[in-house]
């Protein structure tokens, strides 16, 4: 069994940093195709984002559900999308227990699922995503489409995680 574990916003959908309204929920270019042909491929799904605007008080919960159910809806794809998702809502300054760069949720998700960590990958836009990915002992893809410019990213520097333009071009890689 082969997963891809995603970052949600500045990896699927243009960071609007702690969107509480699912009306601005906007899809990176391609990522829909990218999905397709993913899940084509055999490749389960699983979002996992960081929230911390829920820990800070910017946003419920339930909010964030909202966004990920317009998320589903936007992509056009049979639902549910996602396997699994797994919303972190610790801010940076509280104890984290699924804040990425923990990779407790891949740990999980791989033994929940009897999935093969040599054919899944974390791909997001942040030292974060990667961290986590690379921690939970899987491959880490770095997307240009967020707020960080990944190639400060150690690993990114050193040729570790490779970097796509966006999401749809590493989906083009997948086999």
């Amino acid at each position: 069994m082969k997963a891809l574990f995603l970052d949600r916003d500045g990896t699927l959908i243009v960071d609007k940093v702690y969107l509480a309204d699912p009306a601005g929920v906007e899809l990176i270019p391609g990522t829909a195709a990218g999905l397709a042909r993913a899940r084509e491929l055999g490749y389960r799904l699983f979002l996992f984002t960081n929230q911390s605007g829920i820990g800070r008080g910017y946003h419920t919960i339930e909010d964030t559900h909202r966004v990920n159910a317009r998320l589903e809806e936007v992509l056009g794809l049979p639902r549910p999308v996602f396997e699994d998702i797994c919303i972190a809502p610790e801010a940076p300054d509280q104890p984290a227990v699924y804040r990425k760069p923990s990779p407790r949720f891949i740990l999980e998700s791989i033994a929940r699922h009897g999935l093969d960590p040599a054919r899944c990958w974390m791909v997001g836009d942040s030292a974060a995503d990667i961290g986590a990915g690379l921690k939970a002992g899987i491959r880490a893809a770095a997307v240009r489409t967020g707020k960080v410019d990944p190639a400060g990213v150690p690993e990114v520097k050193s040729g570790r995680v490779p970097v796509f333009a966006n999401f749809a071009a590493f989906a083009e890689t997948l086999t």
